[in-house]
C-alpha cells in the first residue's frame, strides 16, 4: 500500500527538488521533510506541526489536497504516533521547571534562615560578650582645672551605665554624659556598663584636679 510520504516524495522527484530547496521555500526543516516521506511522524514536534508541515509540503509540491488529506487521515494515528515523544517531552519540561521551582524555594528558605539566624545571633551576641564601652571625656591623667568634670562616652544603647555608682541615662545611640563633683588632687572616675545579660565592662578613668586658686 503505497503511503502519502512515498507520493510526496515521487512529486518532488518529478519536480527535480532536493529536500533543501523545499526547505528555504517552505521554512520546514529538511529533517521534518525527510521525517514525512518516511512516514516518520513522531519526529516532527506535535500533531498541530504534523498536519501544518504536511499540507504545506503538500501545497508546495501542487499534491492534489484531497488525496493528501484522505492519505494522511488513513495513516496517521495520533494517539499512537505522539503516545511516546508529545507525552514524554512535556513530562521532562514539567519536571524540569517543577525542579527549578524547587530549588528556588529552597534557596529562598535558605536565605531566610541564614537572615533570621544572624539577626538572632546579632540580638544576643551580648549574652556571650561585655558590652562595649568607650570614654571621649575625660581622657586618662587630664588636668581639670573646675571643681566639675564632664564624663562623655559611648555603650550599647540597651546597656545600664552607671558613673561612680550613679545611674546614667543613654540616648537611642548609646551615648551618655554626666557632669560629677570633683574635689583637688588625683581623682579616680569608675564607669561601668551592664547588659540584660548581667554582663559588664568597667573602666578606670584617673583625671589630676587642681585647687582653686
Amino acid at each position: 500500500m503505497i503511503k502519502l510520504g512515498q507520493r510526496l516524495a515521487e512529486a518532488r522527484l518529478k519536480k527535480g527538488l532536493t529536500l533543501e530547496e523545499i526547505s528555504q521555500s517552505t521554512k520546514i526543516k529538511t529533517a521534518y521533510l525527510e521525517a514525512i516521506e518516511k512516514g516518520e511522524y513522531e519526529k516532527l514536534p506535535s500533531v498541530s506541526y504534523a498536519q501544518g508541515f504536511v499540507k504545506n509540503y503538500a501545497k508546495f509540491l501542487a499534491f492534489p489536497e484531497a488525496e493528501m488529506a484522505a492519505l494522511f487521515r488513513r495513516e496517521f494515528k495520533e494517539e499512537e504516533v505522539f503516545k511516546v515523544l508529545p507525552q514524554g517531552l512535556p513530562k521532562d519540561q514539567e519536571f524540569s521547571l517543577t525542579g527549578f521551582k524547587l530549588k528556588q524555594t529552597f534557596i529562598l528558605i535558605g536565605v531566610v534562615f541564614i537572615a533570621i539566624f544572624a539577626y538572632v545571633a546579632f540580638q544576643s551576641r551580648y549574652a556571650f560578650l561585655n558590652p562595649p564601652l568607650t570614654i571621649s571625656e575625660p581622657t586618662e591623667m587630664e588636668t581639670v582645672s573646675r571643681q566639675t568634670a564632664q564624663i562623655i562616652g559611648k555603650t550599647d544603647p540597651n546597656a545600664t551605665v552607671y558613673v561612680d555608682k550613679n545611674e546614667v541615662s543613654i540616648d537611642s545611640n548609646g551615648y551618655f554624659q554626666k557632669e560629677i563633683s570633683v574635689f583637688p588632687g588625683k581623682t579616680t572616675i569608675i564607669v561601668k556598663v551592664v547588659n540584660k545579660f548581667g554582663r559588664q565592662t568597667t573602666i578606670l578613668r584617673d583625671i589630676i584636679v587642681k585647687a582653686a586658686p
